[in-house]
């Protein structure tokens, strides 16, 4: 077996006191753009407050959307940019930013060129709830997206000698006539400051942080987070105290499937119900289409009263779905030979839960006509051994945040441009409505990672020649 490829952040001594762009946070976003932005010639460096680098990305597991692309001319789909459009703008309740949508949609093909141009090839298709057809978009061993991005992303960091320090903490955003001059830091509890001409803000969410959720919404108090610890929305503040607009901060999605039975919640990533697996209640019946949106999903659960719901797959299922594998491994799946011994260990009436996958596996083949079903339809649940995942609700993802343009720039409360002030990522409200399709928050890394990279290179250029 393969050795898992190690990354060694930056040593600290190393930190200099000037940097052209300075990146806050080491997920997706934050990678993409240091790399576009070195490739553009510009001397970037990662900072990270955490000691694990990866930020949230590391927890995805579905895949990227993307349409109008090679991979999907591969597999014989025929698709355009309008539709993911629409697809997403009606997934958001038509509440999305259109100039952010707009750039979004048509720059996912460019985002899979760029990957496959750097050796990171998503040549397999899934599709995610909310989206009319496969663009889904990730590797061929079927690895959860979110690890194996980032630590192909590293491994170019590495190669190209982007420095990424760990366990430093930005406090504070300082400007000179109105336009970033230099960072402020915390490092073990030593306060320092870089100066710098443009900050590349990529600090993910709020999600992990209870206070700042309930303010925005007061009715998910005490609900677990998918989250990891550090996304606790300390780029918000920072932009919020130049002067940032913040947008849709009582957005928050609420992710449906969620495995919380144990200390640390799993999120069961879309990709399971994208190839085939049902939500069942606990009478042993499937309740909603599972591949509506999550809010709609959601919901559904919730207004079971059961405290979640279970999801019922089969082998031919797992086998299409990697992240089953580490589910199984740290306990969270339910195993049966038949449906029947599936049924007993998770207290089902077994005649009714067999009835269930019967009606399924017909409306595989004639249509779905309980609930219209149409996607995530290409297998039926046949193939023992049978398994089942309980999941419930959790706070999954924030879509409100710092307001930005479609170049990323900051924008103050006047929709004024923050000088050398770029967000990008989770930390950015509006892309997304009221609701984030599967898959648009790893194209959303990629594709305004690279912006951010460009843009910021262009704000330099631009200021050097003045």
């Amino acid at each position: 077996m393969a050795e898992k490829y190690k990354f060694q952040p930056t040593n600290i001594n190393q930190l200099m006191d000037y940097y052209d762009l300075i990146i806050v946070g080491s997920g997706g976003t934050g990678l993409t753009a240091a790399l576009q932005a070195h490739e553009l010639g510009l001397k970037p460096v990662i900072l990270e407050k955490m000691d694990a680098i990866g930020g949230n990305t590391t927890r995805a597991s579905s895949g990227m959307n993307a349409s109008e692309t090679y991979v999907q001319l591969d597999h014989k789909i025929v698709d355009n940019m309008e539709d993911f459009y629409n697809d997403t703008f009606n997934g958001g309740g038509k509440k999305n930013n259109p100039e952010l949508l707009k750039y979004f949609t048509t720059h996912s093909a460019l985002a899979i060129d760029w990957l496959a141009n750097h050796g990171i090839i998503l040549d397999d298709l899934t599709i995610t709830g909310g989206m009319s057809v496969m663009r889904t978009h990730r590797p061929s061993s079927m690895a959860p997206i979110g690890g194996f991005l980032v630590e192909e992303l590293l491994k170019q960091v590495e190669k190209e000698k982007i420095p990424l320090f760990t366990d430093v903490y930005v406090t504070k955003i300082n400007q000179a006539d109105g336009k970033v001059s230099s960072v402020t830091l915390d490092i073990d509890a030593r306060t320092t400051e870089i100066r710098t001409n443009a900050v590349v803000l990529a600090t993910g969410g709020f999600a992990a942080n209870q206070d700042l959720l309930v303010k925005y919404r007061p009715d998910l108090k005490g609900y677990k987070t998918t989250n990891q610890p550090g996304a606790t929305g300390d780029g918000i503040k920072l932009a919020s105290d130049v002067g940032a607009k913040l947008v849709d901060m009582d957005q928050v999605q609420v992710h449906p499937t969620v495995q919380q039975d144990t200390d640390h919640p799993f999120l069961i990533g879309e990709a399971v119900r994208g190839e085939g697996a049902i939500l069942v209640n606990k009478a042993g019946k499937r309740f909603v289409n599972e591949l509506d949106t999550r809010k709609n999903v959601t919901a559904a659960i919730d207004d079971l009263n059961e405290h979640g719901a279970y999801l019922i797959l089969d082998q031919g299922i797992r086998g299409r779905v990697k992240a089953i594998e580490f589910y199984d491994h740290v306990g969270l799946v339910t195993t049966g030979q038949t449906l029947e011994e599936l049924a007993k260990e998770i207290d089902i009436d077994p005649s009714t839960l067999e009835e269930t996958v019967a009606t399924w596996n017909s409306a595989v083949k004639n249509g779905d006509k309980e609930f219209n079903r149409t996607t995530g339809m290409d297998r039926d649940i046949s193939q023992g051994p049978f398994f089942s995942i309980h999941i419930a609700p959790a706070v999954h993802y924030t879509m409100g945040g710092v307001a930005i343009n479609d170049k990323t720039q900051v924008l103050d409360e006047k929709d004024n441009v923050i000088e050398g002030l770029f967000a990008a990522g989770e930390i950015a409200g509006g892309l997304h409505g009221n609701n984030r399709i599967g898959g648009n928050s790893i194209a959303e890394t990629v594709i305004f990672g690279r912006q951010a990279g460009q843009q910021s290179f262009k704000y330099l250029q631009a200021k050097a020649a003045k």
